[in-house]
C-alpha cells in the first residue's frame, strides 16, 4: 500500500502546504476599512457592548448564524473559545485556527506516511493538529503570568495616585500610561470604558473575565466595597501589593526546591521520545516492529499510557499550591 501511495505523496504534501499557506493568509487578512469603522463606532459610543469583555470579531464569528462560514460551522463550541482567545490577546478567529489545525493535521499525516508508515499517520496528524492550540494556550499562559508579575507595581501606582489626591480612574490611567503591556492595555481599556459611561464595577468585572487572576479579583472586590462603605483604599491596595510580592517570593523558593523533580520529569518524558526518533533515523527496520507486529502495537500503546500517567504523577508531586 505504501508503494501505491508513494507516487502521489509529493503532490499531496505540496497541496496541503499550499492550502495551509492560503488559510494562514485568510486568517490574518481583513478589510482595514471594516476594522477602522468598528473602532470608530466603539469610540463614539454607537457600538458599546453590554458584554464589554467580548471581542466583536470573535463574538460575531461564533454567534452570527447568517454569516457563518463552513469553518465556523465545524468549529467546536462546547467551551467558550472567545474567552480563551481574548485572554491570550490573539487577534484571530477560532474557526480560522481550527482550519489551520486541520490543514496541519493532514500535512502531518501525509508526511508520516511518506517518511515512516501508514500506522504512524494518526500520531503525526494528531501532533500537528495540536500545534496551533498548544501555541494558543502557551500564549495565554505567558500573558497571564506576565500580568500577575506586573500587578503589585500597578497596585502601588494606583495607591500613590490616590494619596496624591487623584481619583481611582486617574490612578488607572497612570498605570495605562506608565507600565508596559499587558497590564497597561487592560487598565487602559477599563479607563476608556468608564469614560464612555459604563459603570466602573462593570468594567472591572470585565477585566476579571479577561484576566482570571485571584489577586486581581481581590482588587476589584476591595474597590467595590470601598465605593459602597468608604475607607482608605490606598492602604488596602498597599496591603494587596505586599501580599502578592510575598507570594511571589514563596513561589520562587518552591521553584528552587522542586527544580530537581521538574528536571527529572523532563528527562524521563523526553528520553523515550528522543530514543525513538534516533532509532527511526539510524535503523528504521528495527523500530518498525512497534507498529507492524501486534505485540509491538500493544507495547507502544502501553508505553504511551504509562508515560502520560507518569507525567501527571510527577506534575502532581512538584505542583505545590501557594
Amino acid at each position: 500500500m505504501l508503494a501505491t501511495l508513494t507516487p502521489i505523496l509529493p503532490l499531496l504534501v505540496g497541496g496541503l502546504v499550499v492550502a495551509a499557506v492560503v488559510m494562514l493568509f485568510l486568517a490574518f487578512s481583513g478589510k482595514a476599512e471594516d476594522r477602522a469603522a468598528e473602532r470608530l463606532d466603539v469610540l463614539v459610543g454607537r457600538n458599546v457592548r453590554k458584554d464589554s469583555s467580548a471581542d466583536m470579531l470573535l463574538k460575531q464569528a461564533l454567534q452570527d448564524q447568517d454569516k457563518r462560514t463552513f469553518l465556523d460551522r465545524i468549529t467546536p463550541t462546547s467551551f467558550n473559545l472567545t474567552k480563551v482567545f481574548e485572554q491570550a490577546d490573539v487577534h484571530i478567529k477560532p474557526s480560522a485556527l481550527f482550519g489551520i489545525s486541520i490543514a496541519l493535521a493532514a500535512a502531518g499525516a501525509g508526511l508520516s506516511v511518506w517518511l515512516a508508515h501508514l500506522y504512524v499517520a494518526p500520531i503525526g496528524g494528531i501532533l500537528c493538529f495540536a500545534l496551533p492550540w498548544v501555541w494558543l494556550f502557551y500564549t495565554r499562559s505567558a500573558r497571564l503570568t506576565k500580568f500577575a508579575s506586573q500587578l503589585p507595581d500597578a497596585m502601588e501606582l494606583v495607591a500613590r495616585a490616590l494619596r496624591a489626591g487623584h481619583s481611582l480612574a486617574a490612578g488607572m490611567h497612570v498605570v495605562a500610561e506608565e507600565m508596559p503591556p499587558p497590564i497597561s492595555k487592560e487598565f487602559a481599556r477599563v479607563y476608556d470604558e468608564q469614560n464612555l459611561g459604563i459603570a466602573l464595577e462593570e468594567t472591572l468585572d470585565g477585566m476579571c473575565g479577561r484576566v482570571p487572576n485571584l489577586d486581581l479579583r481581590f482588587f476589584v472586590t476591595s474597590v467595590a466595597i470601598q465605593r459602597q462603605t468608604g475607607g482608605d483604599l490606598a492602604e488596602i491596595l498597599d496591603r494587596i501589593g505586599h501580599v502578592i510580592r510575598e507570594r511571589f517570593k514563596i513561589l520562587g523558593q518552591v521553584k528552587a526546591l522542586t527544580a530537581e523533580g521538574r528536571l527529572s520529569g523532563v528527562v524521563l518524558i523526553a528520553l523515550p521520545i528522543g530514543l525513538f526518533l534516533m532509532m527511526m533515523y539510524m535503523k528504521p527496520d528495527y523500530i518498525s516492529l512497534l507498529w507492524t507486529d501486534p505485540l509491538g502495537i500493544k507495547m507502544s500503546v502501553m508505553a504511551i499510557v504509562l508515560m502520560i500517567i507518569g507525567a501527571f504523577a510527577i506534575k502532581k508531586i512538584i505542583d505545590i499550591k501557594v
